[in-house]
């Protein structure tokens, strides 16, 4: 008579199946979005703490009041809520082509994809715009006793406070160079001294301080300078991250036409280009809060 002694082994894990019930390549890509949210939320962190910190701090009603093709009208943020309605719907047509991957459909997905890209060389095109006028902008600023036309850059910032001293700033018009005041006769005229530009050159810096009004020519001191630099980095940091979504759809988009994820049996690579794209988008909310409403 034998006997037959039968061993008990507890298996913890198969060694097939994840343990986080997720495919691989999904699962590594929330791992990067989440250390890419930890690196973004550092640089808003830090702009916060700058900027709370600050007794003054430019108006984004007054930075970014501007609108192409509509000259001097004052529009407080209405190019901006084009730029996020753009991305939104970026977003909706990227959760299209997911959708239409889920499905086998190959036209579905490429076909929103395309727009997806569309919509994000749009956004590009527009925060190239907006950069370009504020950085090329000439704004009138009161610095070491005379008037300064400078634009928005890492190392200068005309969004200071208003002066409202007017002896002080009819003082600094004397100080001003020829083609600074020419600028604001030309662009704030007293009512009834308007001039064309060729017979302001011709005039004297004197005649020139005279016919500039400066009740409507804003005239502000420098405001701090790390707005640039917060404002240049993190917003060109999130454009970064748009172009390489675009980058990202293109390929996709490639690889669709030559039926690789067809062949795969999936789409699952789409899946995993629209989670990165709505990362992007989500990331777009909190740089729109803290720069352009707060």
């Amino acid at each position: 008579m034998s006997t037959t002694a039968t061993t008990h082994q507890t298996k913890w894990w198969s060694g097939g199946k994840s343990p986080f019930n997720l495919e691989y390549g999904k699962l590594m890509m929330w791992y990067f979005l989440m250390s890419d949210a930890f690196t973004f939320g550092a640089f808003l962190i830090s702009y916060g703490s700058i900027r709370f910190s600050q007794n003054f701090w430019p108006d984004p009603n007054v930075v970014f009041n501007a609108f192409p093709g509509a000259g001097h009208a004052n529009l407080p943020l209405a190019f901006v809520s084009v730029m996020t309605f753009i991305l939104i719907i970026s977003s909706v047509t990227m959760v299209l082509a997911v959708h239409a991957g889920h499905n086998g459909d190959k036209r579905g997905v490429m076909k929103w994809l395309a727009w997806t890209i569309v919509g994000g060389l749009a956004f590009l095109g527009c925060q190239a715009w907006e950069w370009h006028h504020l950085i090329t902008g000439q704004h009138a600023v009161l610095a070491d006793g005379a008037i300064e036309m400078i634009g928005q850059t890492t190392r200068t910032n005309p969004w200071g406070d208003l002066v409202h001293n007017t002896s002080a700033i009819t003082a600094a018009l004397n100080n001003s160079s020829h083609e600074t005041l020419v600028h604001l006769a030309h662009e704030y005229p007293r009512e009834g001294t308007a001039a064309s530009l060729d017979a302001l050159e011709k005039m004297t810096n004197g005649q020139l301080a005279g016919m500039v009004d400066v009740a409507h020519a804003h005239i502000r001191e420098k405001g701090p300078i790390a707005f640039g630099g917060y404002f240049y980095g993190i917003t060109g940091f999130h454009g970064f991250h748009v172009f390489s979504g675009v980058i990202i759809n293109t390929i996709m988009l490639l690889m669709t036409q030559k039926n690789v994820f067809q062949n795969r049996g999936h789409y699952l690579m789409i899946e995993k280009a629209g989670l990165y794209w709505h990362f992007v988008d989500l990331v777009w909310v909190f740089v729109f809060l803290c720069f352009y409403l707060i």
